[in-house]
């Protein structure tokens, strides 16, 4: 799973800079989805090992604390990237010259910031590019109610975060407000939850097997099918100079709610990864360990690699897209990336060690 999430990482990361060569490889170009449904997937499977195994012996509320916790710590990382959004582009913006476009214009002046922070506080206004770690703040709040209901009824559980679902599908106005955008949050929670319950009781079916998906050879064939599909529609044919081999004409499948095309792409994928034989050999290789690196630490990683899009972004639109840029942008920052991760590897286990040491 950490590997998989590491994985994850690093496509969010080249992704989110539309001038990078690399996002022409990565999973968004063979599929309806792309990392972010992985990342949101693997949230949910993560919470439940981390939180829902741990309430029977530790208490409900005593986990619940900790939940809270953690949303406050991701809040304040949100807040620390809006302000080094704001610092950063206001500073580049006195040496080099920007496109207008390049912040919503409410943020882009530095004299109405005041008049705005209050929002940015309350995410009442969530800028572009980050607007994902808020998601995942109300995801994981609503984790104890979900455990509730999924310990009681499993299925219950996720009847009702379906029908949420598909009343977003159906009525896609249904959403939080952002202030900077009238159509709400780019990530809508109220879609995305579903996402979320698929993982939490994916980990709890996984628990239930050995740590993988019963394997079922039909089921296996409908994955790899659908993904073949997927991949024949969502494939950027023309770009490569190749023919069109799109089966049917469609439009591209709404991220914003979670479109059904979206979402049964992310699941055909997940039941392939943990039903297989093999994931557990990749995950112990030298590959799979060094992705799983940056997986255990997702939040910095994720929120330092933010940080590191913003910039490259600033740097293309400033100095162009030249082969060297590309190469220092995406070479370094990853390079940065392992090292922060091999060091918050190495303060946790030292923590560790001196827990047990003190017992």
């Amino acid at each position: 799973m950490d590997a998989l999430r590491g994985l994850a990482l690093i496509m969010m990361y080249i992704d989110h800079i539309p001038e990078n060569l690399l996002n022409r490889f990565t999973m968004r170009n063979v599929g309806f989805a792309d990392a972010a449904e992985i990342f949101v997937l693997l949230a949910g499977y993560a919470s439940w090992l981390a939180y829902g195994r741990r309430i029977p012996l530790d208490g409900f509320w005593k986990i619940c604390k900790r939940i809270f916790a953690r949303c406050w710590k991701i809040y304040l990382f949100q807040i620390g990237l809006v302000l080094i959004t704001l610092f950063s582009i206001y500073q580049w913006r006195r040496i080099w010259i920007l496109p207008v476009d390049f912040l919503e214009p409410e943020l882009a002046h530095g004299h109405s910031i005041l008049r705005v922070f209050w929002r940015l506080l309350l995410l009442d206004a969530l800028p572009s590019n980050l607007n994902i770690l808020p998601l995942y703040i109300i995801l994981l709040a609503f984790f104890p109610i979900l455990y509730l209901i999924m310990k009681y009824r499993w299925w219950l559980a996720l009847g009702i975060s379906f029908l949420l679902w598909g009343w977003v599908n159906l009525d896609p106005w249904f959403n939080f407000p952002n202030w900077l955008d009238p159509d709400g949050w780019f990530f809508n929670p109220l879609a995305w939850q579903f996402l979320f319950t698929l993982g939490v009781y994916g980990s709890i079916l996984a628990g239930k097997h050995e740590g993988n998906f019963p394997y079922f050879v039909w089921l296996q064939g409908l994955a790899i099918a659908y993904l073949i599909f997927s991949f024949l529609e969502a494939f950027p044919w023309g770009y490569w100079g190749l023919p069109d081999l799109r089966l049917i004409e469609l439009h591209t499948p709404a991220k914003a709610y979670l479109s059904p095309l979206r979402l049964m792409d992310v699941i055909a994928i997940f039941y392939l990864v943990q039903s297989s034989k093999w994931t557990k050999q990749f995950s112990e290789n030298k590959v799979g360990q060094l992705l799983a690196l940056y997986g255990r630490h997702s939040l910095e990683v994720f929120s330092l690699s933010t940080v590191f899009d913003l910039w490259g972004r600033l740097m293309f639109a400033s100095w162009g897209q030249s082969l060297f840029l590309q190469l220092g942008i995406n070479c370094i920052a990853i390079y940065i990336l392992y090292l922060l991760s091999l060091y918050l590897d190495k303060k946790r286990q030292r923590l560790r060690t001196i827990n047990l040491r003190s017992q």
